[in-house]
């Protein structure tokens, strides 16, 4: 009788087995399972566009491409605008740290102030990429569409090619708006967060751990920057 109401008891747990693997919070482990599934799709992506990259003789030198400061300068500073935007995520990282820090110690003041400057760290890199993508719209670059032959001739550092041209812009504005997505959902998650610590629901729950969870999605997202800034605007 006394082993069957253990048993009974076991089954009562989350895991429904005992003791949860390697003594992580489930929602932790389901967060992990989510980010290696989009990991894989982002590398699919970028495998994709490395394929097409070095299977051209020829292909738009990104510092030609990207030498703007949309709204200051249309030229002559190669990467410096992106260069602003990967910091801007790159910071909104570490403010994150921060408030997952402060959730730890149960700051409810640090944490909402750290979620703050994530969430506007946030919007500030949207923005930037929205200023990006509208520049290189004026200069005729979309999906399916590139700028004549005369304005290629000035984004290629030799052969000009219409073909990568075409699969530069239509990569480009897929992967890096699928990135974007992925930080316009974590800005809004955030926003949603940032409630419900203003609110105290995490004061009343005893833990900050939902914050944590979040950031390693924030966390994620500017790792996957990283990669993208890589591929598009260094190589």
């Amino acid at each position: 009788m006394s082993s069957l109401s253990q048993l009974d008891q076991v089954k009562t747990t989350p895991w429904s087995g005992g003791r949860s693997p390697w003594s992580v919070e489930y929602g932790k482990i389901m967060m992990w399972f989510f980010l290696v599934s989009d990991a894989f799709t982002f590398s699919s992506l970028l495998v994709y566009y490395g394929a097409q990259r070095f299977s051209k003789f020829t292909w738009p030198d990104p510092d030609l491409v990207f030498q703007s400061v949309p709204g200051l300068a249309e030229g002559g500073y190669p990467l410096v605008f992106v260069g602003i935007m990967t910091f801007i995520l790159i910071m909104s990282s570490v403010t994150m740290v921060l408030a997952v820090e402060a959730g730890h110690r149960r700051s409810k003041k640090e944490v909402t102030w750290w979620m703050v400057a994530t969430i506007i760290g946030g919007f500030m890199f949207l923005g930037c990429q929205a200023a990006e993508w509208t520049h290189l719209f004026h200069e005729g670059f979309s999906w399916g569409k590139i700028p004549p032959m005369e304005t290629l001739k000035h984004l290629f550092t030799g052969e000009v090619s219409e073909v990568s041209a075409l699969q530069f812009s239509n990569l480009f504005f897929t992967i890096t708006g699928f990135h974007g997505f992925h930080v316009f959902t974590g800005v809004v998650i955030n926003i949603i967060l940032l409630c419900m610590v203003v609110n105290g629901t995490f004061e009343k729950r005893g833990h900050y751990l939902m914050v944590e969870k979040v950031g390693l999605y924030w966390h994620f997202v500017d790792l996957v920057w990283v990669f993208v800034f890589t591929f598009f605007y260094l190589v």
